[in-house]
């Protein structure tokens, strides 16, 4: 029997009941239907359970999703979680959330497998992807925008993200500059403008300072010299602590994990090229299913079939956890003003470094004419056609482009 809970008066009170296998099938048909991205897939789920069945009211919902959007995670899924509770307790959120991935997850491990047997040996397959790849670079350049339009709010946020931006691409390591960027963030809020300005001057001090020709070209070579080495797999345990890391790093969307995945998966790891990274992504865009589910192609590179299984566990658990451990503790932690600005300079700092990631992948990936071509015309396609296939046709559009370029090469 599906535990029954009520998430309180804050939140919503529903009589909402549901058995666990038609919630479990409800969440699977979303999954399927999961196309166009976050907004789309949000919209879907609130159409059918907002506006038809009215399991909850419209205010309940944009501040459950309010909630959602400030914690890392994929928000459709950490939704989808929310609303599985409420029609069966933590069991029907597990049902829920682990339908709504279940279709994406199969989709990418086939995809996956059938890449790794022929796409590699194959010129004509490797042509569409270097088509894929250059539309993923103007995808992240967009998501770069998207995100920084809505996280930046103020001049504060913008120093904090061009400082982050400027520490990464000297080489201080991500785990140090998101944590300082969040205590900057709090201090300067409060008015005490020394500290966050000693956190800024601290961290360019480690890493050796600004214009040194040595870090820059270390910088370069960090992201470029991915081939250089022979590929090996990882340890379970490894796989696991890149998912979850990744899972804990998601705000604002799948694009703001690019560079901590890419780190672990191409530059400390060994487990693929920048282009096969940039492959997964371009796959993960096609299908109906949450953008992180890329996450599954690298964890297949980096351990087969359990890997690929291990890291889509690790980074879909964190948006289980916040749900399944209680909605009602989080939203209490949420309205914590100086917590609430801390993940807002964590924030700030994960949009400068995703901006320095992309602008690497740029000058590693787009190498010729064509290729940005291709890059340009992606661009203005995803800007002027803003709708929930946009992605998908700017991603097969560019493997076309590219196939048909390679064809008449020949």
């Amino acid at each position: 029997m599906p535990e029954n809970i009520t998430i309180e008066s804050s939140t919503l009170n529903t009589t909402v009941k549901e058995s666990s296998l038609k919630i479990f099938l409800r969440f699977l048909r979303f999954g399927f239907l999961a196309w166009g991205g976050p907004v789309a897939q949000i919209a879907m789920i609130k159409r059918e359970l907002v506006e038809e069945e009215k399991w909850i009211s419209k205010e309940r919902f944009n501040r459950a999703l309010a909630v959602y959007q400030v914690l890392p995670g994929p928000e459709a899924h950490e939704m989808c979680v929310y609303f599985g509770m409420i029609a069966g307790g933590r069991w029907g959120g597990f049902l829920a959330g682990l339908g709504f991935m279940l279709p994406g997850f199969i989709f990418m491990l086939l995809l996956t497998w059938f890449y790794i047997a022929f796409g590699i040996k194959s010129p004509l397959i490797l042509a569409v992807f270097t088509g894929f790849q250059a539309a993923v670079i103007a995808l992240i350049v967009a998501a770069v925008h998207r995100i920084g339009k809505h996280a930046v709010t103020n001049y504060k946020l913008g120093v904090i993200a061009a400082v982050s931006a400027v520490s990464y691409f000297v080489g201080v390591h991500f785990l140090l500059i998101l944590p300082l960027a969040g205590a900057a963030y709090i201090f300067w809020m409060r008015k005490q403008v020394i500290v966050p300005a000693l956190l800024g001057v601290a961290i360019l001090v480690y890493a050796g300072f600004l214009f040194s020709p040595e870090l820059f070209q270390s910088s370069v070579k960090q992201i470029a010299g991915t081939t250089a080495s022979g590929f090996h797999q990882g340890s379970p345990w490894q796989i696991f602590l890149s998912g979850l890391k990744g899972g804990l790093l998601t705000f604002g969307g799948a694009y703001t994990v690019i560079p901590f995945m890419q780190q672990d998966a191409v530059i400390n790891q060994h487990w693929m090229t920048n282009e096969q990274f940039l492959d997964g992504f371009a796959l993960s865009g096609i299908l109906p299913a949450p953008l992180i589910i890329f996450s599954t192609f690298i964890g297949y590179f980096g351990g087969g079939w359990l890997g690929a299984v291990i890291i889509t566990f690790a980074i879909f658990l964190p948006s289980f956890a916040f749900t399944l451990v209680g909605f009602n503790v989080m939203e209490r932690i949420i309205s914590n003003t100086a917590l609430h600005n801390f993940l807002d300079g964590v924030t700030a700092g994960v949009i400068g470094i995703i901006a320095i990631t992309a602008l690497q992948l740029f000058r590693t990936t787009i190498n010729d004419r064509f290729l940005l071509a291709i890059f340009a015309v992606s661009l203005v396609v995803i800007y002027k056609y803003k709708t929930k296939f946009t992605v998908i046709y700017v991603i097969l559009g560019s493997g076309i482009l590219s196939l048909l370029w390679f064809l008449l090469s020949q």
